[in-house]
């Protein structure tokens, strides 16, 4: 299997979202640490982007990551320090949308 793409849309609740880019920021090096991570990373909104941006919203951000495999990604999601940052972050999100994508 070729790598994998993965866009994580999270908004948070109102007002919450430096909160869990605190948190979000703090699991990155064990993330990163991970057999398979090839890129991983939070993104806000550019300031000065203009028409051509789509603006995410004040209480959203985006996580780009990258890959090796789907299985490296299933067990990203599986391993202990994920599990709990969503526990500690599971009252300040409201929404997430994940987007798993291949190249073309």
């Amino acid at each position: 299997m070729s790598t994998v793409h993965v866009l994580a849309i999270i908004t948070t609740k109102l007002g919450q979202r430096e909160a869990v880019l605190e948190k979000f920021n703090a699991n990155v090096p064990a993330v990163l640490a991970e057999d398979g991570c090839i890129a991983y990373e939070a993104t806000i909104d550019a300031d000065g982007a203009g028409p051509i941006q789509t603006p995410a919203g004040v209480d959203t951000f985006v996580v780009v990551e990258k890959w090796a495999s789907l299985e490296a990604l299933a067990a990203h999601g599986a391993s202990a320090h994920m599990k709990a940052y969503a526990e500690s972050t599971k009252d300040m999100v409201a929404d997430r949308v994940i987007h798993v994508l291949s190249p073309s």
